[in-house]
């Protein structure tokens, strides 16, 4: 089947649709960070707290909410999922003392428990090989096209208010319905009891190559959401003076690259294996991170911010797709989930580990604390490539 095929494909056309609102909750309301701290009479190094109360539920729940999907299907955990995630969302809106809205953005993140995993998990139900890596490649061009819209929709709302940018969240009452009502997926005929469930998900958990891939994501998070998303968003404030927009159209072209790259997975998996790709990913993120704070000028950063996009949108649906290859159908959500709870898990330490070096040496500290994480990732994976053989 063509390449474009896949486009017209009217469930994957669908799971586009809760990949844009998977990232949402994140990428729409960093550019209105600055704001948000002068506003609310913050802190930098509380500022980092609006992601780490969203993406704590899912770092706890992704599990549970993959054997639910596992035992009960993929559209009865997805859909209350984005009704939830839009009523919580939108009520961040109207809440303007900060510990309250911490608490509503808990309640946000536990719809969006589910979103980053289930979508790959249909991805995963729907194609095999090649296609699957083709398709992971595809929706992750898509989750970079909405990461590079929303910094610049979220930074013009927020000229006209720091709490405008959550109103977003109701796109995700659409998308709800249409995976309702258009969405016909493949769900698995789990007939076992749960402990033979969970007995027999264990028993592919025990790979070593599925450890490693749970961690690499995990610390690519770290890096992400510690590193570029929280404290690239603040060097830009501090040393340029960026207005919110300004710093919204950075963080877009560098989601533009990161498309780009994304959308290219399937040729590029043709001539390089997903362990390589994912090393020289890692390579790229080290490199990025470490130019950083050596920018004179506010637009150069543009370079930086490039090179991370690229990293990120070959990286992230290569282990997605390992992921899903290494994992059966019936297994397949609680695999997927538990991946995603790695990189929440890395969404939620990425702001206050990264953030030490912000507070004991200053925020360019905080980018060679992120290349040096990525350093160590590249030498750990080529030197378990060595001694474990080919990869996925």
């Amino acid at each position: 089947m063509a390449k474009d095929s896949l486009y017209r494909d009217r469930n994957l056309q669908v799971i586009f649709g809760v990949t844009l609102m998977a990232v949402l909750g994140v990428a729409s309301i960093t550019p209105a960070f600055p704001k948000i701290s002068r506003e609310l009479g913050i802190t930098g190094g509380q500022i980092g707290l609006l992601i780490t109360f969203f993406t704590l539920p899912g770092a706890l729940l992704a599990p549970v909410l993959g054997v639910m999907a596992d035992r009960f299907g993929r559209k009865k955990i997805l859909i209350p999922s984005l009704f939830l995630f839009a009523i919580a969302g939108t009520a961040c809106t109207f809440i303007k003392d900060f510990n309250v809205l911490l608490g509503v953005r808990v309640v946000q993140g536990i719809g969006a428990a589910s979103l980053g995993s289930i979508n790959g998990t249909i991805i995963g139900d729907l194609y095999s090989g090649k296609r699957r890596v083709e398709a992971m490649g595809l929706n992750a061009s898509v989750l970079s096209i909405g990461v590079a819209i929303y910094p610049s929709i979220g930074g013009a709302l927020a000229l006209l208010g720091w709490n405008y940018p959550f109103l977003l969240s109701l796109l995700a009452v659409p998308v709800g319905i249409l995976a309702l009502t258009v969405l016909r997926n493949p769900e698995p005929r789990n007939l076992q009891g749960i402990r033979e469930y969970l007995s027999g998900t264990w028993g592919y958990l025990k790979n070593i190559k599925v450890a490693a891939l749970f961690t690499a994501g995990m610390l690519s998070f770290i890096v992400l959401y510690g590193a570029y998303l929280t404290y690239l968003t603040l060097l830009m404030d501090e040393k340029f003076g960026a207005s919110s927009l300004t710093i919204g159209i950075i963080m877009t072209v560098s989601s533009l690259s990161n498309a780009v790259a994304a959308s290219q997975l399937g040729r590029i998996n043709r001539r390089f294996s997903l362990p390589t790709i994912i090393k020289i990913s890692f390579t790229l993120y080290a490199v990025s991170m470490v130019m950083i704070p050596f920018m004179p000028g506010l637009w150069l950063l543009l370079i930086p911010a490039m090179i991370s996009g690229i990293a990120n949108g070959a990286n992230l649906p290569s282990i997605q797709s390992s992921v899903a290859e290494l994992s059966p159908i019936e297994y397949r959500a609680a695999f997927m989930s538990l991946n995603t709870m790695m990189l929440r898990l890395g969404q939620t330490l990425g702001p206050p580990l990264i953030g030490l070096a912000y507070a004991f040496k200053g925020i360019n500290a905080t980018f060679f604390a992120a290349a040096a994480v990525s350093i160590l990732v590249t030498l750990v994976a080529t030197a378990f490539g060595r001694k474990s053989g080919p990869g996925v």
